[in-house]
């Protein structure tokens, strides 16, 4: 699991408390707050966060530090994502991106791939449980025995792998991937297309 990143989003969804989201956090290169966000950052003393949206949650006594951006194509989440391109960070960790709202959360899981495919980010989104990584072709993942894996399909024709305990392929539906293993302390998919994975903190 990397750790090590260009910056650090932190979106306005549950707050991190897993402690690999909270040191990652702790110890970004560049922090940028999405909106509200950077009230609960204080909290944590990272209030010298840069703040990026449309200022609709944004503490008063802050809004002289946010780079508004009042457009509504794109959420705030994709708003702090292009700053960071713009900047040359494309090694971006997403953190509070879930939980609240479950549209939104959805929405902020998928933009990953969006960001992975349009602008080459490599993204990688921490919850308090597990992360996600966008993915293309052919790789392989570094894992534990037990670590509960999903694999969810983004356009593949092509889907296998090698070291879960359920063989993948081309999924038609994303709960089709969901609730896989890894037997040792590696797993590889052999694909022809984009898809996600997701990988829990803990064996099980």
């Amino acid at each position: 699991m990397e750790k090590t990143f260009d910056a650090v989003i932190i979106a306005n969804g549950a707050f991190p408390t897993h402690a690999v989201p909270l040191d990652i956090l702790h110890h970004a290169a560049h922090l940028i707050a999405c909106d509200g966000a950077i009230a609960p950052l204080l909290l944590e003393g990272l209030g010298e966060a840069v703040i990026i949206g449309d200022g609709d949650s944004v503490p008063a006594e802050f809004r002289d530090r946010l780079i508004q951006i009042d457009e509504q194509d794109d959420n705030d989440q994709t708003k702090a994502t292009r700053y960071c391109v713009e900047h040359g960070w494309k090694r971006i960790a997403y953190l509070g991106s879930t939980g609240k709202r479950e549209d939104h959360t959805l929405g902020n899981i998928s933009l990953l791939m969006r960001y992975y495919r349009e602008w080459g980010v490599e993204g990688t989104m921490f919850t308090d449980y597990g992360f996600f990584t966008p993915a293309y072709g052919n790789r392989t993942f570094n894992t534990m025995k037990g670590q509960q894996i999903s694999v969810f399909n983004f356009g593949c024709h092509l889907l296998t792998s090698e070291g879960l305990r359920w063989d993948a392929y081309n999924f038609s539906e994303w709960w089709q991937g969901t609730l896989n293993e890894a037997l040792g302390d590696t797993f590889s998919i052999h694909a022809d297309g984009y898809y996600l994975v997701y990988q829990t903190y803990e064996a099980k």
